[in-house]
């Protein structure tokens, strides 16, 4: 079996990327951010998953997901997401400068044509994601500390006790090339 066809698992868990694109740094603007909350929460009413971790970046987003026992199809949630976010942000002037080939498709001017997934291995690997996706905005210079980024589960994490509240900060040597 090709690994394509593995990554399809019903009740998986797996780990997202998700880029704007050409890489707009829009996504952490209250509009973008509006959007993509309403379209989370009606995707999941219709199709639900379970919502582990995110981070939302101004170009990227990361999360983790787990899926129902009786469904894989993650690549539909994220067309329907995406699709909310576009229908709900899209400037219609902006349209006209897409290449033939995205008009073509249907593609708007926010998302990147795909997403990148990985479905979680083990305890380890999930534990490593979980810690990537919050560790992220301090990687990209974002913030000095994970504490500092308002737009993350990681403050959940901390009010569980997953988390100390101080945790990787830029400053910390064993952290600062943490996902590289």
């Amino acid at each position: 079996m090709s690994d394509y066809r593995r990554a399809y698992i019903s009740g998986g868990t797996f780990f997202f990327t998700v880029t704007t694109f050409k890489r707009q740094p829009i996504l952490t603007g209250e509009r973008y951010r509006a959007a993509l909350r309403v379209a989370i929460k009606d995707v999941h009413k219709r199709l639900p998953f379970q919502s582990i971790a995110w981070v939302l970046l101004p170009d990227h987003l990361h999360t983790v997901w787990k899926l129902p026992e009786t469904d894989a199809n993650f690549s539909l949630r994220w067309s329907l997401i995406k699709q909310h976010v576009t229908r709900q942000c899209t400037e219609r002037t902006a349209e006209t400068s897409l290449s033939q080939s995205r008009q073509r498709r249907g593609e708007g001017s926010i998302w990147q044509r795909r997403f990148w997934e990985h479905l979680i291995r083990d305890e380890t690997d999930f534990r490593n994601h979980i810690d990537y996706i919050h560790y992220n905005p301090v990687k990209h210079g974002y913030v000095t500390q994970a504490g500092d980024w308002p737009f993350s589960t990681f403050h959940g994490y901390v009010r569980d006790g997953t988390y100390p509240k101080d945790w990787a900060s830029a400053d910390q040597g064993a952290m600062s090339n943490y996902g590289e």
